[in-house]
This record gives C-alpha cells, structure tokens and sequence, in this order.
C-alpha cells in the first residue's frame, strides 16, 4: 500500500471555502479512483495562515496513476486551486510498512 501526501496552503480568510472545495474535487476524484484505500483532509491554522494536507491511500503506484496520471510525483490541481493557494507544497509518496486498525481490530504487518 502506497501513502499519497499532498500539501499546501490558504489565508485563513479562505480556509473554510477551500476545504470545501478539496472534498468537492480531490478527495471526491479519489474517492472515485479504483485502488484508493481512503482519504483523510488535514488542516492546521498558523498565525494568517491555514496548511492543509490531504493524505491518500492507495493499492499501488498504478493506482496512482489512475488519479494523478504518469507522473504522480506532480500534485493534481484543479481550476480554483489558483485562486486559494498561496503556496503549493507538494506530493510526497510512502511505502506503508504497518498498520494499526481501530481498536479491537487485527494488526497487520
């Protein structure tokens, strides 16, 4: 399994309607994806300032490229992400070498 995770950054004036917009557009799309495990928005305020990340799960690098296209180390963005954004970050991929399940769930290794 393949930990997609992507990150970038809104005024906070703005924060409210973007996070609106990234489960309207990226975690529906991902949600839509064959291979995508899940999905998980994170956002943090800092000082006028709101950092999101957007963490993804996926099958395999193959299923990233169902989303993302050939070269998933590119984020995705789409049409308004320019008016929002006041810095892109980025995409970093993990290997996932571990899980805990909810509690009373089975580890898995």
């Amino acid at each position: 399994m393949i930990a997609r995770i992507w990150t970038g950054t809104v005024r906070n004036a703005d924060a409210d309607e973007y996070a609106d917009y990234i489960r309207d557009t990226g975690l529906r799309e991902y949600g839509e994806t064959p291979g995508n495990r899940g999905a998980w928005m994170l956002r943090r305020d800092h000082g006028a300032l709101t950092e999101f990340i957007t963490l993804s799960l996926w099958d395999s690098e193959e299923a990233i490229r169902g989303f993302a296209g050939d070269d998933i180390e590119v984020a995705v963005y789409f049409p308004e992400d320019e008016r929002f954004l006041v810095d892109r970050g980025g995409i970093r991929h993990y290997v996932v070498t571990a899980e805990i399940p909810p509690f009373g769930g089975p580890v898995a290794a």
